[in-house]
């Protein structure tokens, strides 16, 4: 597990160099590497929020260590640093799964534009409104999730339904 964790650190390494590159007066001036670096630093911001949640359960885990290793303590207090040091412990496994999702490789197809066709087959007005609500129902989810969405083709029906519609997300 601390494997996960030496690559977490190397990860938040690169974020530090990049963050000194945009202070840089030649990478501002240049437009397209400043937007490569700001990409690369978006990308790389979930691998440090879960360095930064790694660094604050280490730090819990080890308070409640040097706790229970005190004997002069009363009961009650260790008991309570057993808990936290569970906790943490728990936390710490929690995160070490988070990251290892992080790490698997990106599809290069994530990045890049998609076109939905949607056609209100055999049933007529059913069909379109059907397909009406389908296109309604994308395009939310889409709005939600920050997508924008551009209608391509649009065949309407007189009762607002949709025979065909194409558009990109």
């Amino acid at each position: 597990m601390s494997d996960i964790f030496d690559r977490l650190k190397e990860v938040k390494k690169k974020f530090d160099r990049l963050n000194e590159k945009l202070i840089d007066v030649e990478v501002l001036k240049d437009k397209q590497k400043l937007k490569e670096i700001n990409k690369e630093l978006k990308n790389l911001e979930p691998f440090i929020d879960c360095y930064e949640k790694y660094e604050k359960f280490s730090s819990e885990l080890r308070e409640a260590e040097d706790i229970l290793k005190d004997s002069s303590l009363d009961k009650e207090f260790k008991n309570m640093a057993k808990e936290q040091y569970e906790e943490s412990e728990n936390n710490i496994e929690k995160l070490a799964e988070k990251v290892k999702i992080l790490m698997l490789p990106k599809d290069p197809n994530d990045e890049k534009n998609v076109i939905i066709e949607i056609r209100g087959g055999a049933g007529g007005e059913e069909a379109a409104l059907f397909s009406s609500s389908l296109y309604r129902m994308y395009s939310m989810y889409s709005e939600k999730k920050g997508f924008k969405t551009e209608v391509l083709n649009l065949n309407e029906t007189g009762i607002g339904g949709l025979k065909e519609i194409s558009f990109e997300v």
